[in-house]
């Protein structure tokens, strides 16, 4: 198994490239284009793209989890212990400011920020939950069916998410907070943090419940006691 320190660089460096690709995508995007639904579109493909990179070549370190939400649901399964979900979060979102950082760096922009842009009420709040289980419900569901392809689905996840969410799709509480120190086309007012972070973990815990019912191994159908009976002469 590999160790903890590098576990928790992989989850760091992980999310900090999501990031990265996220807000530098988004930055670029806006630059080039006056159009917005053409901007967006800028900024989903390199995300969903990163995403298939990342967790095939940083999944057999840390199982790139690169998202609290995920992380929780992992620990509550105890497929992690608690200690080192706690490391995870922090990992991630240290990871995670950095990579914004980072964006601006490149870019050319001052590299602290606080974003402007308005993210709040209702529609954005259930889009974000709604974004959050299907992200955890289609690991859970690839990792049941087929766990070599969880790179490519997680990234077409989110492609399609950016589209059919009104939130675009944030699904992960250590990018939205990293997104709130960027106001650029990608930000969040760190006000609105709280709304989306609470419909994250709620849709991801949704998922958690339906696809342990939902994925659940069949029980073997119990013999009758005189078919055992025959079986054993």
């Amino acid at each position: 198994m590999i160790d903890l320190p590098r576990r928790l660089a992989a989850e760091a460096l992980g999310t900090a490239m999501l990031v990265a690709t996220v807000v530098g995508s988004g930055i670029m995007a806006d630059r080039l284009t006056d159009d917005v639904a053409l901007a967006l579109l800028g900024n989903t493909i390199p995300t969903g793209a990163i995403l298939v990179v990342l967790i095939t070549i940083l999944g057999p370190l840390s199982g790139a989890h690169f998202n609290p939400v995920v992380t929780l649901v992992f620990a509550i399964g105890r497929e992690i212990d608690a200690n080192a979900a706690l490391f995870y979060v922090v990992a991630q979102m240290i990871g995670g400011i950095a990579g914004s950082f980072l964006a601006h760096v490149m870019f050319e922009l001052p590299i602290i920020q606080i974003s402007e842009t308005v993210r709040t009420g209702s529609g954005q709040w259930l889009a974000e939950a709604v974004a959050a289980f299907g992200l955890v419900f289609t690991i859970l569901a690839g990792l049941r069916f087929r766990p070599d392809a969880i790179p490519w689905l997680v990234g077409l996840y989110i492609t399609a998410a950016y589209w059919f969410t009104a939130s675009t799709s944030f699904a992960n509480p250590a990018v939205a907070i990293a997104r709130a120190l960027s106001n650029t086309f990608v930000g969040i007012r760190p006000v609105d943090l709280p709304g989306f972070i609470a419909a994250e973990v709620i849709g991801a815990l949704i998922a958690m419940v339906l696809a342990g019912w939902l994925l659940a191994e069949p029980k073997p159908v119990a013999q009758p006691a005189r078919a055992k009976l025959k079986a054993a002469e």
